[in-house]
């Protein structure tokens, strides 16, 4: 796998992804809105879905800085990543926007999802 990055561009809501590969595992970095950040880092190691032995899926666990809410935004990230290209993936993401209401943080989420499926397209 080369490096791969992707940025979504929406003003104070921009959210940029970078993927590395760390030999046969990948690193993932997710920033954006207006004070990119460290807020939680996930670890996805992919196995079977427990429902469909065919179904690729992944077991993440998730630290995250107490008062930061990228605990589930670093968790679905890495779940996605590491049954897509079925190797362990760890997560580390921070955005933030000063005051942001639900909307602004949906916004964020959106913005931060279509960036790993921007990942997942450029895929080898």
């Amino acid at each position: 796998m080369q490096p791969i990055s992707y940025h979504v561009e929406d003003g104070a809501y921009s959210v940029s992804i970078d993927a590395r590969p760390c030999g046969p595992d990948m690193s993932v970095t997710i920033c954006g809105g207006t004070h990119p950040h460290i807020g939680a880092v996930a670890l996805a190691i992919p196995r079977s879905s427990l429902k469909d032995e065919n179904v690729n899926s992944a077991s993440v666990s998730v630290l995250c800085v107490t008062g930061h809410k990228e605990d589930e935004l670093a968790r679905e990230a890495a779940k996605i990543l590491a049954s897509t290209f079925c190797c362990r993936v760890v997560v580390c993401a921070g955005i933030h926007i000063d005051d942001a209401a639900a909307s602004d943080i949906q916004r964020l989420w959106d913005n931060a999802l279509s960036a790993v499926h921007g990942v997942i397209s450029k895929k080898d």
